[in-house]
């Protein structure tokens, strides 16, 4: 899909943008997500949004960009954007903040089952 270079009233640009980001808050779990994101994004977007999601995990977890590159099949230069990215874009902290945060309370809710299991 292209973007018409005809302006859009500022106005109603807020509206739709307040539209889309309350849709996003409300959604409730990973299906819900998913079934949204493949409903208004092409393959295409998903998947470049998915790998710089990715490469910017990976990168959170210290790999290389050759690792990343080999892994993700991307670019040295996508991998480099990325970095940059993450350093000035506030989103990129918010996402792996919440991937942290998943992935602690998945390792201690293992943890917690495997002590009540020993009883």
């Amino acid at each position: 899909m292209q973007i018409s270079k005809k302006r859009l009233n500022q106005n109603l640009k807020n509206q739709i943008y307040k539209l889309l980001y309350q849709v996003i808050t409300d959604i409730q779990n990973p299906n819900e997500a998913r079934v949204l994101l493949e409903s208004f994004l092409s393959k295409n977007e998903l998947e470049v949004i998915a790998r710089r999601l990715g490469i910017a995990y990976f990168l959170d977890k210290g790999k290389s960009y050759t690792n990343i590159k080999d892994n993700l099949a991307v670019s040295s230069t996508t991998v480099a954007a990325v970095a940059k990215d993450m350093k000035t874009k506030k989103g990129f902290k918010v996402a792996l903040g919440k991937i942290r945060a998943e992935e602690w309370a998945d390792k201690w809710t293992k943890r917690i089952g495997k002590v009540f299991k020993k009883k």
